[in-house]
C-alpha cells in the first residue's frame, strides 16, 4: 500500500507540474467570424417618409407642422379623394403624425423577406402609441425603392396627463414594427473577386492578421491565405458556389488568438467615464490635485445686502503614485488618489503629458 501511494503522489506531482504552467497563461481564442468580416458582405440602410394614423389625440398639431396635412392630402388624392387647398389647410388631425421610417437590409436578403423598421416622429406628436403606419416606400441611397413598410407601431413607453400634470415612462415619440417591411428588390452582393475571398479585420493589427493566415493555412492547406496588409487577408476559395459556402463556413469557425492592441485609455468628459485596457501601465510619479468650489447663498438676503458668495479651494497635498505593471495595480494606484471621475480625467491627461501614463489617451 505504501509503494502504491508513493507512486500515486509522484504521478500527481508530475501532472500538476505540467498543468500549472498552462493554467497560468490563459489563452482567449476567438473565431475568425468574430474578428473579421468578408469584404462585400454588408448591410444597406433604407429610409422613408410616411404618416401614422389612429392616434388618440396625441398626433401632430397641424398648424405647426403643415407637412402632415400635405402628406395626408397627397395620400387621399391617390385614393380618389381630392381636397382643395383651402380644405387641406383647415384640417385639424390630432390622430395623425408625420414620421420617418428607417430600416436595414441584411446581406443576401431576397424579395418577400420581412425586416424590422423603426418609426420616429418628425413633428410635435405627443405619442405614437396605438398608431398604425400607412403603406410607405423605403428607398436606398440610390433613390430606388427596396421595401414597403406598413403595420402597427409598438411603443415601449406609456404616458398620462391631467390637470396640468404629466407622467411619462420611457420614450413615446419612436417605436418599432417587427417584420413591418417587405423587401421588394434585392441588393446584389458579391463574394470574392477572381477566385479570392477577402477578410477584413475589425481592427488593424499585423499580429492578428498573421495569426489568421496561419490558422487558415494550417486547416485548409499551405498557400490558401495570405495577408495583404494589417487589415485585409486574401483567401483562395473554390470556384463552385456550393463548395465555396462550405469552405467559408469552415473558415468562419476557426479559432485564432488575437493580439491585444496598444495600451489605451478612453475618457468621456461629458459623462466622466474612464475605461482602460489591460495593457495600461504607470510609472512612478507625484500628483497634487486641488479642487475649487463656488458657493452662492441667496436665501433671504438682508435688505440692502446681496447674496452671500464664497469661494473655497482645497489645496491637495502632493501624493506619491506607485508604478503599476498591470491593470490591477494601476487601478489601485489611481484609487489611492481619492479623486472623483471628473478630477481623474484631468489627472490622467496630466500623467500622459508628464510621460507617467504608458498608454494612448483618447477623448470621445
Amino acid at each position: 500500500m505504501k509503494s502504491i501511494c508513493g507512486k500515486w503522489f509522484r504521478q500527481a506531482a508530475i501532472t500538476a507540474a505540467v498543468v500549472l504552467p498552462l493554467c497560468g497563461q490563459p489563452v482567449f481564442a476567438e473565431r475568425i467570424k468574430d474578428l473579421a468580416s468578408i469584404q462585400g458582405v454588408r448591410n444597406n440602410q433604407l429610409i422613408g417618409y410616411g404618416i401614422v394614423v389612429g392616434l388618440d389625440n396625441t398626433g401632430d398639431q397641424t398648424t405647426q407642422t403643415p407637412m402632415t396635412t400635405q402628406a395626408l392630402g397627397n395620400m387621399l388624392s391617390q385614393m380618389g379623394v381630392n381636397l382643395t387647398t383651402d380644405q387641406a389647410t383647415k384640417l385639424q388631425l390630432k390622430n395623425v403624425a408625420a414620421v420617418l421610417i428607417t430600416a436595414t437590409i441584411p446581406p443576401f436578403a431576397k424579395p418577400g423577406q420581412p425586416i424590422d423598421v423603426t418609426v420616429s416622429s418628425m413633428g410635435n406628436a405627443k405619442s405614437l402609441r396605438g398608431g398604425t403606419l400607412v403603406m410607405t416606400q423605403l428607398k436606398g441611397a440610390d433613390g430606388q425603392v427596396y421595401a414597403i413598410a406598413q403595420g402597427n407601431v409598438l411603443v415601449g413607453g406609456v404616458g398620462a396627463s391631467s390637470g396640468g400634470s404629466k407622467v411619462t415612462v420611457n420614450h413615446l415619440s419612436a417605436g418599432r414594427i417587427p417584420g413591418g417591411a417587405t423587401i421588394e428588390r434585392s441588393v446584389p452582393t458579391g463574394v470574392g473577386q477572381g477566385g479570392f475571398i477577402y477578410y477584413e479585420l475589425a481592427t488593424t493589427d499585423f499580429g492578428t492578421a498573421q495569426n489568421v493566415v496561419d490558422a487558415v493555412n494550417k486547416a485548409m492547406g499551405a498557400g490558401t491565405a495570405q495577408a495583404v496588409d494589417g487589415r485585409r487577408i486574401a483567401v483562395r476559395a473554390p470556384d463552385d458556389m456550393d463548395a465555396r459556402v462550405s469552405f467559408l463556413g469552415r473558415i468562419d469557425n476557426l479559432e485564432v488568438n488575437p493580439v491585444l492592441g496598444m495600451a489605451k485609455v478612453v475618457i468621456n468628459p461629458r459623462t466622466g467615464s474612464v475605461v482602460m485596457n489591460q495593457k495600461v501601465t504607470l510609472d512612478s510619479c507625484a500628483v497634487a490635485h486641488g479642487s475649487l468650489s463656488v458657493v452662492v447663498d441667496a436665501a433671504q438676503p438682508l435688505q440692502g445686502q446681496g447674496a452671500d458668495i464664497q469661494v473655497k479651494q482645497d489645496n491637495g497635498s502632493l501624493m506619491n503614485v506607485k508604478a503599476g505593471a498591470n491593470l490591477a495595480s494601476v487601478v489601485k494606484a489611481l484609487n489611492a488618489l481619492g479623486a472623483n471621475p471628473l478630477d481623474l480625467l484631468a489627472i490622467l491627461q496630466a500623467m500622459k503629458a508628464a510621460g507617467a501614463l504608458r498608454a494612448d489617451l483618447e477623448v470621445i
